[in-house]
């Protein structure tokens, strides 16, 4: 699994499609819900855009603690698909909405808290992590 984060319009779309073109899109920036079970998909390379979206859909059906547990989940049942068969790969796309100012309002703060976290789950469960800023990647981890 490769995760690739980074700010709002910096280029993180642009990048992935460079990299991996050909892929099968799931989009929340489209409306697209949240994929968490992957087998009936067309391509075995398996783009998921926006995950801070589907994250904040999450914020607003069920408690922050049952939402991250429920992303936890969908994670782990993400890499046992990527994992049953070598051509297949997950590339998740997040926009970095961590940094800044702390959101007076709660549950904008619990949507910046879940993302984070979700965001850390990601970088230790994905091969590898890269930091995209105008159009420039940055690889932050690899174990490749």
């Amino acid at each position: 699994m490769h995760f690739v984060t980074g700010g709002a319009f910096n280029g993180k779309r642009t990048w992935v499609k460079e990299n991996y073109p050909g892929c099968e899109w799931i989009s929340a920036y489209k409306g697209n819900p949240l994929k968490e079970d992957l087998e009936m998909l067309s391509s075995p390379v398996v783009v998921l855009e926006g995950i801070e979206i589907w994250a904040k859909k999450l914020c607003e059906e069920m408690t922050i603690n049952q939402a991250r547990d429920y992303l936890r989940n969908v994670l782990d049942r993400w890499l046992e698909w990527e994992n049953a068969d070598s051509n297949r790969k997950i590339i998740v796309i997040g926009t970095d909405i961590t940094k800044g100012i702390v959101p007076m309002n709660k549950s904008d703060r619990n949507w910046r808290d879940l993302t984070g976290w979700i965001y850390q789950d990601l970088s230790d469960s994905c091969e590898q992590v890269d930091v995209i800023w105008y159009g420039i990647n940055q690889t932050i981890k690899s174990r490749k």
